[in-house]
């Protein structure tokens, strides 16, 4: 799939963007995990980039995390490519075009790379910039495309991750967010990370009820361990929306949300638990996904979706630049605090053997992590899943 997907965008030829992929270098060499195929991740040497366009900023990376995409297969994905989708760090050095950073701030990135001055970004819905993701091959299969995102696949622009020492954020006035110093009920399918910080924020916005729903054992009794909410093991119970109106009463529950652990490019998508959360709401109810269906879903219950008068969203990408400076002063004042989800912590070094360790959410550190003083209270401390010396490349 990797090739002929490649194949096909570099037929097509990529869009035309304001900023680029390719970084200059700016000598020496930097540890980094890259992606050489299904299943195989090294660490590397690879070239410290350097400011290549005027509103670039380098960072110092202090911590980033794993996404569950990468588990699995994502299109586009090119030999080398440096992964990491977040990340936080220090500003190391900046382009002449950047006006309100300076070395030495602790910043924090997002996925999506935004121009800043697009109808979309000007809207705050900065994952639908249209002047970032040169991929003619998105374009082709959507009609349109998202942003650039960082760490991802030549699918969303190419970009160098997070999973480094170092990277380069392009425009970092608008990419970067400064860190500052000192009653419905809910049902939600998928109790990884993205599930429990779904469950927490419904609780956190007044849901008078949150049902998580998962065949994991050890992510139900996290959940109801961390948030105290109410779980249902769908392996033990094959009629999962019977079982939800037997803890909520007949009317069923009034929101749905649906974050799925795989990534289904030119295959159908299965539409059970669709079809699932639809026999679930309430009338009248919703039922948001918030997930990586990217192809065709067929036998979705249109008929439960119409005649129950059914509200159903598509998340997308989440336009993070719409609520970052709001979730940061929840954070900051201690109304929210994020970091329950995480289970691991690790050297960028362990990260080829994370995969298979039976992890939840991990914060992986780098050689600046500790020397920039930036470990924060309730980050657990430094663990080892690596049993053998990793695998390493040079891309030099």
């Amino acid at each position: 799939m990797q090739a002929a997907a490649n194949a096909f965008q570099e037929h097509l030829g990529p869009l035309p963007t304001v900023t680029h992929a390719e970084s200059e270098h700016a000598g020496g060499t930097m540890r980094a995990l890259a992606w050489f195929g299904s299943k195989d991740v090294r660490i590397v040497d690879a070239p410290i980039p350097a400011v290549t366009e005027p509103d670039d900023v380098i960072i110092r990376v202090t911590a980033s995390t794993i996404w569950r995409e990468y588990h699995g297969e994502i299109m586009t994905m090119q030999r080398g490519d440096i992964l990491g989708h977040e990340f936080m760090g220090i500003v190391d050095k900046i382009g002449p075009g950047v006006k309100n950073l300076f070395p030495g701030q602790r910043v924090v990135a997002s996925f999506q790379i935004a121009c800043g001055d697009c109808e979309f970004c000007k809207k705050n819905l900065s994952s639908m910039c249209d002047r970032t993701n040169d991929s003619s091959l998105q374009k082709a299969m959507y009609g349109t495309t998202d942003a650039g995102f960082f760490g991802y696949s030549h699918f969303t622009g190419g970009y160098a991750g997070g999973q480094a020492e170092y990277v380069r954020v392009p425009k970092g006035n608008v990419n970067l967010l400064p860190i500052p110093d000192n009653g419905d009920t809910v049902a939600i399918w998928g109790l990884g990370p993205i599930g429990l910080l779904v469950a927490h924020w419904a609780k956190f916005k007044g849901a008078s009820r949150v049902i998580g729903i998962d065949r994991v054992p050890e992510r139900l009794a996290f959940a109801q361990e961390k948030l105290n909410i109410d779980t249902i093991n769908f392996s033990e119970h094959k009629d999962v929306p019977k079982r939800i109106r037997e803890i909520v009463g007949e009317k069923g529950v009034d929101t749905i949300g649906h974050k799925i652990q795989k990534f289904l490019m030119l295959e159908t998508d299965a539409p059970e638990t669709i079809n699932e959360m639809l026999i679930a709401v309430r009338k009248m109810g919703r039922v948001g996904l918030i997930a990586a269906y990217a192809g065709y879903a067929n036998q979705v219950n249109v008929g439960a979706l119409m005649e129950k008068g059914i509200r159903l969203i598509g998340n997308g990408q989440a336009p993070v630049h719409k609520y970052w400076h709001e979730i940061m002063q929840y954070i900051q004042d201690g109304q929210v605090d994020p970091t329950f989800v995480v289970t691991h912590r690790v050297p960028l070094e362990d990260m080829p053997g994370i995969r298979t360790a039976g992890v939840e959410k991990v914060i992986v550190d780098t050689k600046f992590s500790e020397s920039e003083g930036v470990r924060g209270k309730g980050c657990p401390p430094l663990t080892r899943t690596q049993t053998g010396p990793p695998q390493e490349a040079n891309l030099n």
